[in-house]
């Protein structure tokens, strides 16, 4: 008798067997984290032949010595100064653009691949980023608006606008102000559309010394009609005059200015005592306005506003720096989803050829039907696909990346693949902070709160300054004037003895000393007084000013609402952020087990590499949702640092650093 099982018994057996292993699978996909037993810990290793952890790419890397190199030098633009007179008379230049990458990039290469880490990233950025980089400049600009006013001239304003021409990673903040003005309110400065009453006032003098010469040679010929008048019918006469002048203002109001002047006048009149006639007279007159245009406050603004420019200017580089670094943390973790997206595709299409190629085994043994090929190659041709997709994806992302981190385009470099050190980045020290905790940072820490309120500050003041353009103007001035007089005697004077005679000195030391001995002293005090009897631009101005300081008071109170809203978005969003990483995680780990227990079961024979193919599929897909949802996460950390004003802290930026466009420390 044959007790062996029919081949029907088996099969049966056999599908059995697998629907069993796939009910005690699904109980324990399905059991929850909280009930399920912890692993137990490993034994320690009791022989010489166990084998130590494997290093991670990111851990191999920097274990390596990294290449040493010359960090690039400083950004300087000093202000031009030189104890030679002549020199402030020619042109000034500053030093030649440095474009050349920092060496920092060379010490990131090793066969062919750019190994970039987090911190390295954001140091090649403060080292080579152009956004930086054409800030950096508004600070010798800044310096020269302080020596431009302090010269007595109005300032020109800084530019100090955040600028975000980096492409990829953009971030919602923004911060603008400078010049001279609120550009971040509905209040418009210097630079805004509107022309603003922000630094009027009374007309500042020049607080520059003046020097001014002036001389002629004439010559005069005269037909006189009676020659009783100058005792000859024609008149020559030979006038040679110089006339020099020094003025100077002084911030009080104060308003000096020094005249000189000399003459020699040669005729042939037979009725002069004496030819050449010599004469020289200087003034010195010194004015003082009491109302209208006294006091440092009036003349002084102008050095005020630029010097708090030179401050804006500072806090909004800090705000520049905030948004630079957080574009290129956006720009990192968009590269490394980009980088693991592709590593799951290439997974996939792996799975997807090795089931082909074991399909077409089974095909020729007429184990499998010829349309299950068909199948598995649309399965290789969408993984194909996916792949290119993903490889294009993160050409893209390196691009953005290289183009960030270096001055200018180099070839080798541009070809050169991008590895991401870092996937995954640590806990968020503010995901368990309150809002009000949150909140109460931001107002320390932001730029913006610094920035409006110097802002504020400055508006405040200028309504103390415009208030004197409605004064009437009040000068007392005083006057001292000398003269002197020579020449010799007139060897052709014709008239009476005693009107040919004279006790005058007879050359120019003579006439010197005359006019500056006080022998022909003149003494003059004054005033002058100027009412405007309607006064109307003035009182517009005045009037105008204290209406555009309230707006800025507006705007005041909506920059914190603007804040208190950022903050709270960001929060929200960082919450939400883990919520789906949470949810994709555990959606990823149960399409794992799925496709486990499907490749088990085909393995049985209880399901088909059809299957088996769609469960594979089915985790690429929870895989890039998890990588996705991981990206968003750290983008969501980047947001809520930069919505506190944390995110130098938080990457140990310098500002030092950033402004000398050198990393002298490691990040």
């Amino acid at each position: 008798m044959n007790l062996r099982p029919s081949k029907s018994a088996v099969i049966r057996l056999q599908a059995v067997a697998a629907i069993f292993l796939l009910q005690v699978n699904l109980a324990f996909a399905s059991e929850s984290p909280q009930t399920q037993s912890a692993p137990e810990a490993p034994a320690p290793a009791t022989s010489a032949t166990a084998a130590a952890p494997k290093p991670t790419l990111a851990q191999a890397i920097e274990q390596e010595p990294r290449l040493a190199f010359t960090p690039q030098q400083p950004f300087s633009v000093p202000m031009p100064h030189s104890y030679n007179p002549l020199e402030r008379y020619r042109p000034s230049t500053a030093p030649s653009l440095n474009l050349a990458n920092s060496p920092r990039l060379e010490s990131l290469i090793r066969d062919g691949k750019i190994y970039l880490s987090l911190r390295d990233a954001i140091a090649l950025a403060i080292e080579n980023n152009l956004d930086l980089a054409y800030f950096r400049y508004n600070f010798p600009i800044a310096q020269t608006d302080i020596q431009r006013t302090k010269a007595g001239s109005p300032a020109n304003g800084v530019n100090a606008t955040v600028v975000q021409s980096t492409q990829g990673g953009f971030s919602s903040s923004g911060v603008g102000g400078g010049g001279g003005g609120s550009t971040m309110s509905a209040a418009a400065g210097n630079g805004g559309i509107v022309t603003s009453t922000l630094g009027e006032g009374t007309a500042v003098p020049s607080f520059d010394p003046y020097l001014t010469f002036q001389g002629y040679v004439d010559h005069t010929v005269v037909q006189e009609a009676n020659t009783s008048l100058v005792g000859t019918p024609i008149l020559k006469t030979n006038t040679i005059e110089v006339l020099s002048s020094y003025s100077q203002s002084f911030p009080i109001g104060t308003n000096l200015a020094v005249n000189y002047m000399g003459q020699r006048a040669a005729s042939n009149s037979p009725y002069n005592a004496i030819n050449p006639d010599l004469y020289s007279r200087f003034q010195v007159v010194v004015s003082q306005p009491f109302l209208y245009g006294f006091g440092l406050s009036t003349n002084e603004r102008y050095i005020r506003i630029a010097r708090r420019n030179a401050q804006i200017t500072d806090v909004v580089f800090k705000a520049q720096v905030i948004a630079t670094v957080t574009q290129i943390e956006n720009i990192y973790w968009d590269l490394v989803d980009s980088f693991e997206n592709e590593q799951i595709n290439e997974r996939s299409l792996g799975f997807a050829n090795k089931t082909l190629s074991d399909d077409r085994k089974q095909l020729a043994l007429n184990a499998i039907p010829a349309m299950q090929i068909m199948t598995d190659q649309s399965a290789v041709a969408t993984a194909e696909g996916n792949l290119t997709v993903s490889r294009a994806n993160l050409r893209l992302n390196e691009l953005m990346m290289k183009n960030a981190l270096t001055k200018v385009d180099d070839p080798i470099i541009d070809e050169m693949p991008v590895i991401p050190l870092g996937i995954a980045g640590g806990p968020d020290p503010n995901a368990g902070k309150s809002i009000d905790e949150l909140i109460a940072e931001a107002e320390k820490k932001r730029p913006e709160v610094a920035i409006y309120r110097m802002q504020a500050e400055v508006q405040k003041q200028a309504l103390k300054d415009i208030n004197s353009e409605l004064l009437p103007t009040l000068n007392m001035y005083g006057l001292y004037a000398g003269a002197g007089t020579a020449g010799p005697k007139n060897a052709f004077c014709s008239t009476q003895a005693v009107d040919c005679a004279t006790g005058l000195p007879t050359g120019f030391g003579g006439m010197f000393a005359n006019t500056f001995n006080d022998s022909s002293p003149e003494y003059q005090v004054g005033v002058t007084l100027s009412i405007n009897l309607r006064n109307r631009q003035a009182k517009a101005d005045q009037f105008r000013a204290v209406l555009q300081y309230r707006q800025s008071q507006i705007s005041e109170v909506q920059q914190k609402k603007t804040i208190l809203f950022d903050v709270r978005n960001s929060k929200f969003a960082l919450e939400q952020a883990e919520a789906r990483v949470e949810a994709a995680q555990e959606a990823r780990d149960l399409a794992k087990k799925t496709f486990e227990i499907t490749r088990q079961e085909q393995q049985l024979g209880a399901k088909s590499s059809v299957d088996t193919l769609n469960a594979e599929s089915a985790l690429a897909q929870a895989e890039a949702t998890l990588d996705n949802a991981q990206t968003a996460l750290e983008k969501s950390k980047i947001d809520i640092d930069r919505a506190i004003g944390d995110t130098l802290e938080r990457t140990g930026v310098s500002i030092e650093d950033a402004k000398m466009g050198v990393v002298a420390e490691e990040q």
